[in-house]
């Protein structure tokens, strides 16, 4: 009894936060934020205390910890992927734009669990990825299991899905305005208030509830009042150069860290062995570079394994070991920066190749991390550069690092805005504003210009789905089929005669026809293009029967399907009208023709 009243209690709930759409989702992006602020939590805290037990191992532990734990790891994580395994595309910031663009924003809790223990045990093993996939996956699980517990529809399921997104993002990473933005210019492509509100109230909510639990609002990467304190730093005109130079260095070198990545993904892809054995593999490549590291550099964990957080932290303080401890390597002379420019490629070089390892092989992690560190290491290598050559006015090294950041960011997402943001975020300086932007968006320029795809949507182009870039897409998305006024369907038999679809065409005036059988299921659909055809041999149309002129490999169409997929169908078929399928009863509703799709499209964009 008290089971059926919470279950009547929980549908009114429901029925409530369905009427009204603004406030109703207010309160569940709200009670999101809350929710995913301390998933987040429980999240992060285990791989800080799996990274920090790492790094505080004796040396003489390291020597046979830091060649074999990443193979360990990736056995373990081979074993959770395998068993968890569903999706056509894997649990990563990919599949959830697969499910955003392509699965009506279902996202399975398998996805949210397979991630989370899968990553955890990729990273706490030094695998090199980051933190933000996971979470992001993490809080679109989330996000949309509670739209599919309340009955939303996908166009609002998407908002709740990137909500929890955006979420985790703001309770990870301290950085609430970079989740939203990440949210809603890489997995929503969508700016407009009715899914901007909601978002931000939950990646606040998270933020706040994140930061009063643990009684901090310290940046990720402290760089502090002293790192501008040099005198003349203020961004001038002589220095654009420089930057516009480390904004094209970046953008090709995002270009090539995709290359990379997916060069060992389809590698692997075609490698006949077990999946459970494919992590394994890629952790003990990973070993084998990190044995290496002990050799020629000495006890310790590999810069490249990891996050890299502590790494872009010594590569943001101009007096590290890195720049030769005096904040401008130049100062004591050419073969000392050459050393150490030397230095920071291979770092670049080792890290690209690591991530590689790890998420090629089946690994589980995110690439924002692996991204900062290589654009720091890039922004870096620069800075000695364009101090080396001394052609304008140049900042010491870090200050090109932390430019570097997010401008490989942007380069690698093709988002520009989300770079920017999570760099000024990240640090919360303002004083380096102004060259982050220029460079992230030069970098955006040039690696969009070298390739369509970013390192989220390259794996989707090769199943075949294209993420459009124009912002009208966005309304698409939020119209359904439920939207658009229904042509009657004209239904026939697949053993009558051809005869009756000319006698009915002139009845109805219609050209197209839906075949179904005794029971009303459908069966598919007579296009009047090729009733058209067969009425040049009209004696013989008395001969042919339906079924002769019929066609069964015709797309369908949900009554609940937004009209992004519906145009997609459309224009991979040849046809002016497709038929609404009730999915329950199998029976047809209606045609929804292309020309009154159109209609209404072009009606909404006229009333906004």
């Amino acid at each position: 009894m008290k089971q059926l009243v919470r279950l009547t209690s929980f549908r009114r709930l429901a029925s409530l936060l369905r009427a009204d759409r603004d406030w109703s989702f207010v309160i569940v992006a709200a009670a999101i934020g809350l929710l995913m602020g301390t998933v987040a939590m429980a999240f992060i805290i285990p791989l800080h205390w799996l990274e920090e037990l790492f790094a505080s191992a004796p040396p003489e532990t390291l020597y046979w910890l830091v060649p074999l734990l990443p193979a360990a790891g990736g056995l373990a994580t081979g074993l959770v992927m395998y068993l968890m395994s569903g999706g056509a595309v894997s649990p990563s910031v990919s599949g959830v734009l697969y499910a955003i663009h392509r699965g009506k924003s279902k996202l399975p809790l398998r996805d949210g669990v397979q991630k989370w223990i899968g990553s955890t045990l990729t990273l706490g093993s030094g695998g090199s990825a980051g933190a933000e996939g996971p979470i992001v996956t993490i809080g679109s699980v989330i996000g949309s299991s509670v739209a599919r517990l309340l009955k939303l529809s996908p166009q609002n399921t998407a908002t709740l899905l990137g909500c929890g997104a955006a979420a985790g993002i703001a309770s990870v990473f301290n950085a609430p305005i970079a989740g939203i933005f990440f949210v809603l210019e890489v997995l929503l492509r969508d700016f407009s208030l009715r899914t901007f509100t909601p978002i931000v109230i939950a990646s606040v909510i998270s933020a706040v509830w994140t930061q009063t639990v643990l009684g901090t609002n310290e940046p990720l990467f402290g760089v502090g009042r002293d790192f501008f304190a040099r005198e003349g730093l203020q961004f001038t005109v002589a220095e654009v150069p420089n930057y516009i130079l480390l904004g094209i260095v970046c953008g090709l070198s995002a270009w090539l860290f995709v290359k990379v990545v997916f060069l060992i993904t389809n590698l692997y892809s075609r490698w006949n062995i077990h999946p459970v054995l494919k992590p394994m593999t890629g952790g003990l490549m990973l070993g084998v570079l990190g044995a290496g590291y002990l050799v020629f550099v000495g006890p310790g964990v590999p810069d490249f394994y990891g996050n890299g957080y502590p790494v872009i932290n010594a590569l943001l303080d101009p007096s590290s070991a890195y720049y030769g401890g005096n904040g401008n390597a130049v100062d004591d002379g050419q073969t000392l920066s050459m050393a150490l420019l030397a230095t920071l490629v291979m770092l670049a070089i080792l890290k690209a190749v690591a991530t590689g390892l790890t998420i090629g092989s089946g690994g589980a992690g995110g690439l924002f991390a692996p991204s900062l560190l290589l654009g720091a290491a890039t922004g870096g290598a620069m800075g000695i550069v364009v101090n080396m050559l001394g052609w304008f006015p140049a900042a010491p090294p870090a200050y090109y690092a932390l430019v570097g950041m997010a401008a490989m960011l942007a380069a690698t997402t093709h988002a520009p805005l989300t770079g920017i943001l999570v760099v000024y975020e990240l640090t919360q300086r303002y004083e380096i504003i102004l060259p982050i932007m220029l460079a992230a968006v030069i970098a955006t320029i040039v690696s969009r210009l070298i390739s369509r795809d970013s390192i989220y949507t390259a794996q989707l182009s090769q199943l075949g789905v294209r993420i459009g870039t124009m912002s009208d897409l966005t309304l698409l998305r939020q119209l359904s089929v439920n939207d658009v006024p229904l042509t009657p369907a004209v239904e026939v038999h697949p053993d009558e005669s051809a005869q009756r679809l000319i006698d009915l065409a002139e009845k109805h005036a219609v050209g197209d026809f839906v075949v179904v059988d005794e029971r009303r299921q459908y069966l598919g659909m007579v296009i009047g293009g090729d009733l058209r055809e067969a009425l040049v041999y009209r004696e013989a149309i008395p001969l042919l029967q339906v079924n002769e002129l019929q066609r069964s490999n015709l797309p369908t169409v949900q009554p609940d399907e937004s009209l992004d997929l519906v145009l997609d169908k459309f224009s991979r078929h040849d046809v002016q009208a497709l038929p609404v399928i009730n999915e329950s009863a199998g029976t047809v509703t209606g045609l929804i023709t292309r020309g009154r799709l159109m209609r209404l499209y072009q009606r909404r964009l006229a009333e906004d």
